[in-house]
């Protein structure tokens, strides 16, 4: 019989696959992981209590920093919280801007997530190829808002600028190469054997589980619950559009793949039929104040970000400045069942069941 010693070993902060300043200690008894203790808060920044002294435009930018990866959901969460309590209507053309704006970046934040999952598990064209494909998309998004990462485009009341001349026929002629490209990524990763070995039955849990743990997005619809809220408390223009809510029923790393990978194509659906729908002309801002006050009392709104839902609670004492403020942030509720899944997993799948749940550091810590 061979006798091990049970051995504590510190997985980052300061390491490549944990996506950001993250930190696993695992107890490990051989390759067996006997535990395991996510430590956040090393990229604290206080937004929320930032947010009490500043104005709902002015906490815009920092939204851009919480899930930088997908920082327009988060702009639209926090104006779309102050719109409700304000009931401010917003002209059509705005509406499917924002949408425009949101599918496009659900779009690059799953390449991000396709091209840093296949890198950590060994494969490294993969990466290069989804960044080529994101590339195009920061370039379609920089020329709407100024910016490649933190955009700061939303306003309350509509965006902050109208599209440039020829940006919507940019638009359109991504969709049906990105569809060409969605081919060449199945053709190169979803069918290889290796690649499948990795991820079926990996870090496996059930539905009540998920509903347990308070899992959204993917790691929610990966074990057969139909949930989007742009479907099911539908928000902005997604009732004028048609897509599927896609599920998978296996509940491990491989539906989790899959979920994703078809959510990408059911963005460029969303994206194809924004295009055609929007008005030509029209208002980008409706008839807000240029100093927001939203009225007294609270409100929470939810919407549904690339990495499950993202909710927006506001209490407000009629002043310009919230008098709270709390977001509802995926990443961290879905970081909860990682001990759960880990333990008594051998060493060689910590990765593969880390990079599947799909969390952005800025917006576990806030």
């Amino acid at each position: 019989m061979i006798r091990t010693e049970e051995m504590m070993l510190n997985v980052g902060p300061q390491h490549p696959s944990t996506h950001g300043v993250f930190r696993l200690v695992i107890k490990v008894d051989g390759e067996t992981i006997v535990e395991a203790t996510p430590v956040i808060g090393y990229l604290h920044r206080g937004t929320e209590k930032l947010a009490e002294d500043l104005q709902y435009t002015q906490i815009i930018p920092y939204t851009d920093r919480m899930d930088y990866i997908s920082a327009m959901t988060n702009n639209y969460v926090l104006c779309h919280a102050v719109e409700t309590m304000m009931g401010a209507e917003l002209p059509d053309r705005a509406e499917y801007l924002r949408v425009l704006a949101m599918e496009l970046g659900r779009v690059a934040s799953h390449l991000v997530w396709f091209g840093t999952y296949l890198l950590d598990i060994g494969a490294v064209s993969p990466f290069l190829y989804a960044f080529r494909e994101r590339e195009m998309i920061i370039n379609l998004l920089n020329e709407l808002s100024g910016a490649r990462l933190t955009f700061n485009y939303m306003r309350v009341g509509g965006v902050k600028w109208d599209a440039p001349d020829g940006w919507l026929e940019k638009v359109r002629e991504f969709v049906p190469y990105m569809r060409e490209q969605l081919k060449g990524y199945h053709d190169l990763v979803t069918g290889n054997e290796i690649f499948l070995n990795r991820v079926k039955g990996i870090g496996k849990y059930t539905k009540e589980e998920a509903i347990q743990y308070s899992l959204s997005g993917a790691n929610l619809r990966c074990t057969g619950v139909e949930w989007d809220l742009r479907k099911h408390e539908t928000y902005s223009v997604y009732d004028r559009f048609d897509f599927n809510v896609i599920t998978r029923e296996g509940g491990d790393a491989w539906s989790r793949y899959q979920c994703r990978m078809a959510e990408i194509e059911e963005s460029l659906k969303i994206i194809e039929q924004a295009v055609e729908q929007i008005p030509d002309d029209g208002k980008y801002m409706g008839k807000v104040p240029r100093i927001i006050k939203a009225p007294k009392g609270e409100a929470f709104v939810r919407i549904e970000s690339p990495r499950g839902e993202i909710g927006c609670y506001i209490a407000s004492e009629g002043k310009k400045e919230p008098y709270r403020l709390k977001f509802r942030r995926p990443s961290f509720y879905n970081l909860q069942i990682l001990p759960k899944l880990l333990k008594g997993e051998n060493m060689a799948n910590l990765i593969t069941i880390l990079g599947g749940v799909d969390i952005v550091l800025g917006e576990v810590d806030g």
